[in-house]
């Protein structure tokens, strides 16, 4: 497997990423990266805040715009992602905390589409209503995406 590993680090695209000093390279990559995270994770807070009952005077219905923002967030992290991960795949398959991001990543996404489905795909959301149990996925919504990105930094240092 780290033969694998090695030959995948060792393409074009990999060195570009990782070893090319271009600011189109690795910087970049991690800017947008950092971008989309922000954009997915920032989003998701704002809503889940606003279920939680902060900012009440904002209506529920017209949040549900943001979730396609969410999802274009989420692609450019995990793209940009995929791309920090093939630069160093030898370091990074090989940490727990990565997996624990993983993990994270995927609890927050699915949490995300069921704060969709059962708050802004129902009358909740027209009669301006937070639906039972939606307080206890904005609470899980917060510690997913805190999670995610408290482990993604902790890929750096550990």
């Amino acid at each position: 497997m780290d033969a694998f590993l090695q030959s995948i680090q060792q393409t074009a695209f990999a060195r570009f990423i990782g070893e090319s000093g271009s600011i189109l390279g690795y910087p970049t990559t991690l800017f947008l990266h950092t971008l989309g995270l922000g954009t997915v994770a920032g989003l998701n807070a704002g809503v889940g805040l606003r279920l939680l009952g902060f900012g009440s005077r904002i209506s529920l219905a017209p949040l549900d715009r943001l979730f396609p923002l969410m999802w274009i967030g989420f692609i450019v992290s995990a793209l940009s992602g995929l791309a920090l991960l093939v630069a160093d795949p030898v370091t990074k398959l090989h940490q727990e905390v990565f997996y624990v991001k993983l993990i994270f990543v995927a609890l927050a996404v699915v949490n995300m589409q069921m704060i969709r489905n059962r708050v802004f795909r129902s009358q909740a959301a027209v009669d301006d209503v937070v639906p039972a149990g939606a307080r206890r996925l904005a609470i899980l919504s917060l510690v997913f995406w805190i999670g995610a990105t408290t482990a993604g930094r902790l890929i750096a240092y550990i």
